[in-house]
């Protein structure tokens, strides 16, 4: 599968014994750890080159005639894998694609977890667009058909709240929220699925800020982004400067200069490192409308002046 050193080298046998569908696994599993640290690496290329040798070999048959549903639900996996960079990445016509693909091998296989996770990342990936009716119609077809673990149905909440939010329906956004954070209480069971690991109350903490700072109350997002940041829950993620960028963008809004100061001091190291495009476009974005507040401490504009170079730099890299 190319990058070698990266990925796992060439699937036992060449791809045709019984060791292939664990072969894919490993493959995604090393492409989500490479998703999730401080990294330069093309994650987004390396998951749809990957994906793309998997779906040749599929094209092929010989393992849709032997082990097919395991194959098929290991290529569902890295579909959605694929899918998920490749929104990081800012290719969001891509990830659709690589969405249909992880949902219809998802389907074929009958590994339901996958496409759970799928339809979460098509939600959320649908809100962030600017559709938040497909967000929360995404969101309560699944809860309405049942059958989902306490954390699985948590990240729907998260959903159906961001698409009631982004609807306008505040009040029932909020009763949203606190459902998840009431389903989180009763997670850890043997019925979660492997992928909920990074379901935590910072994930929440997390949307509800955005939530907050979307339908402009920025004082309301910033103890929420503040606790999301942190990370206290244990379960770091790749786009977890996200969280950052949209504090500081509170932060300035509200003319909270000392605290925005302290917070691009904060940022600037790893400025360029951010593995996640879709990250840095927002703190950039964030950086540069700072700068123009005339308002600003000369210093905090000079940090917002090297945030956007250091993201210059990141961008930059192969």
């Amino acid at each position: 599968m190319g990058y070698a050193g990266v990925l796992p080298g060439s699937p036992p046998d060449g791809g045709h014994d019984d060791g292939y569908a664990q072969h894919i696994r490993d493959v995604s599993q090393r492409l989500v750890v490479l998703d999730n640290e401080l990294n330069d690496l093309p994650v987004a290329d390396m998951a749809v080159h990957a994906f793309a040798e998997v779906r040749r070999r599929l094209a092929a048959g010989d393992h849709v005639r032997r082990r097919g549903r395991d194959i098929q639900a290991a290529a569902a996996e890295l579909a959605e894998v694929a899918g998920w960079a490749l929104f990081e990445a800012e290719r969001p016509g891509e990830a659709r694609r690589l969405n249909q693909e992880a949902l219809r091998l998802a389907t074929a296989s009958g590994d339901r977890a996958i496409g759970l996770l799928t339809l979460q990342n098509m939600g959320m990936q649908a809100g962030w667009l600017g559709r938040p009716r497909e967000e929360l119609a995404i969101a309560r077809g699944v809860l309405e058909r049942g059958r989902t673990s306490p954390r699985v149905e948590a990240i729907f909440r998260v959903r159906e709240a961001k698409g009631l939010a982004g609807s306008g329906r505040v009040a029932e956004a909020e009763r949203a929220f606190q459902r998840a954070r009431s389903l989180l209480q009763e997670s850890g069971r043997l019925s979660d699925p492997f992928w909920v690991w990074w379901v935590t109350a910072d994930e929440v903490d997390g949307h509800q800020g955005f939530a907050h700072q979307e339908s402009g109350e920025p004082a309301k997002a910033v103890p929420y982004l503040r606790r999301a940041m942190r990370q206290e829950a244990g379960a770091p993620v790749g786009y977890r400067n996200i969280y950052a960028a949209r504090l500081l963008s509170c932060l300035l809004g509200l003319g909270a200069w000392r605290d925005a100061a302290d917070l691009a001091e904060e940022i600037i190291p790893v400025a360029d490192a951010t593995p996640s495009r879709r990250t840095r476009t927002l703190l950039e974005g964030a950086a540069r409308r700072g700068r123009a507040l005339r308002r600003a401490p000369g210093g905090l504009r000079d940090a917002l002046h090297e945030i956007c170079l250091r993201g210059e730099e990141g961008a930059r890299e192969p």
